[in-house]
């Protein structure tokens, strides 16, 4: 008996190898697709009225903090409103909520350009924030809860690419509109708005997206090559033997790990926030100006080197995700850009240190914006719409306090204190991944059946 179980280990290996060669790839989902669409119309639609806020109100003969108001006031509803709709998400669905909040965010967008004062601007704004947030917190809840383990960070890296393409073409466009009437990329973002509703209702699916399983769940049940797979990779993981744990043991040992997992997607998502959302928007165009004595279309140049070498890596970073595992992701990504702005913080200012910082930071949001989210999937199961919130909440929070905490930073001290201070934060992101299991073998190995 000592000697049997030695004996059989080659072949349970030559089986799950052979379960897993013999198992087409999946298809990506369709509404995987269709949602990367929606991503592109709304962030094309957000980056036409971006430049149009401070010309608005300009013309309302308010000053510049009055349009930093309609800004943060946005990005405030979006935080305070995200808990709620991820409640919203798992009681009426994802695709209800999607909607509705696309609809919310074009009626009051549309007002706006209409608005009689700079006031109801402002307000109205904060409301589409709601919107805003009940957008892509269902969104990402559809897309994480339709995507199969092994396609969850090419499917996030798809959704984000979407938001980058409109994110890169939108400015532009709006640029254009500006020029002719400042109240006009508002009605064109109404419109736009619109119409990504009616293609999310119109393509997306109307049944529920089955569940694609948790950290203890696989997907496709019924599959039997997959339900074998598990088992071998159990057994194999338990030196050859079929005796199960403790069930109370184990228990405790996958919240935990649970716990270590969703942790770390946090704070990432509030490094991505903090540098990305943030500081990058706010703070370098001034660095540009002030330290490297250039002028402000050099920040622009900069931008847009850092968001094309996103959208090149994005699908690349999705492809490693969901084979490397999600947890070299996580590392890869914060450890870079922990790098990246260390070197800004560290390195006396220079035009080629700063555009290569950029373009680095693009890189390693690539994989920042796609590996936490296929963890948030890994570790949520049939219901994500509260953790999705949580997420989001981070991302958002990041980019509200970031550019505030850096502001004093620079304002007391330097700007290399303040870039000191983002990559203490996405240092923080490192330790967490550092900390976390990897949710992706988890998830394809510890089915009970």
């Amino acid at each position: 008996m000592t000697e049997a179980g030695p004996a059989h280990r080659p072949s349970t290996d030559d089986s799950a190898r052979r379960f897993r060669s013999s198992r087409p790839a999946p298809a990506m989902p369709r509404d995987i697709y269709v949602l990367s669409l929606v991503a592109v119309i709304v962030a094309l639609g957000f980056g036409i009225v971006g430049p149009a806020i401070p010309l608005l109100a300009a013309d309302f003969g308010v000053g510049k903090t009055a349009a930093a108001t309609a800004v943060s006031a946005f990005a405030l509803c979006r935080l305070a409103s995200a808990l709620a709709n991820g409640v919203l998400v798992e009681r009426l669905g994802a695709r209800r909520v999607l909607a509705c909040g696309l609809v919310l965010q074009a009626v009051t967008t549309f007002v706006a350009g209409l608005a009689p004062s700079f006031a109801w601007v402002v307000i109205l704004r904060s409301v589409g924030g709601i919107g805003s947030a009940a957008f892509t917190v269902a969104a990402m809840s559809l897309l994480l809860r339709t995507a199969l383990p092994t396609q969850r960070g090419r499917a996030s890296s798809l959704f984000q690419g979407g938001f980058m393409v409109g994110a890169i073409v939108g400015p532009a466009v709006g640029g254009f509109l500006t020029a002719i009437e400042p109240r006009v990329p508002f009605l064109v973002y109404g419109a736009i708005l619109t119409v990504a509703a009616v293609v999310g209702m119109l393509l997306l699916s109307r049944r529920p997206a089955p569940s694609r399983g948790d950290a203890n769940d696989l997907d496709g049940a019924s599959d039997d090559a997959l339900r074998a797979e598990a088992l071998l990779a159990e057994h194999a993981d338990e030196g050859g033997t079929a005796a199960p744990r403790a069930t109370t043991s184990r228990g405790a040992a996958d919240r935990r790990a649970r716990t270590r997992a969703f942790a770390a997607c946090l704070v990432a998502n509030l490094g991505v926030g903090w540098m990305l959302y943030g500081v990058r928007s706010s703070l370098m165009p001034i660095y540009v100006v002030e330290e490297l004595d250039r002028s402000a279309a050099w920040a622009g140049s900069a931008f847009l080197v850092g968001s094309v070498a996103q959208v090149i890596v994005l699908l690349r970073a999705g492809r490693i995700v969901d084979t490397w595992g999600r947890r070299p992701a996580m590392l890869l990504g914060s450890g870079v850009m922990t790098a990246a702005v260390l070197a800004l913080a560290l390195l006396p200012p220079n035009l080629g240190v700063f555009l290569g910082a950029m373009a680095v930071l693009g890189v390693s949001g690539a994989f920042l914006g796609c590996a936490p989210a296929a963890v948030l999937a890994d570790i949520s199961g049939g219901r994500p719409g509260k953790r999705v919130a949580i997420f989001q909440m981070f991302s958002d929070g990041g980019a509200v306090v970031g550019p505030l905490v850096s502001g004093l930073l620079v304002d007391v001290f330097s700007y290399s204190v303040a870039f000191v201070s983002g990559a203490v934060v996405l240092g923080v992101g490192l330790i967490g991944a550092l900390l976390m299991p990897e949710t992706l073998v988890r998830a394809r190995a510890t089915r009970r059946v």
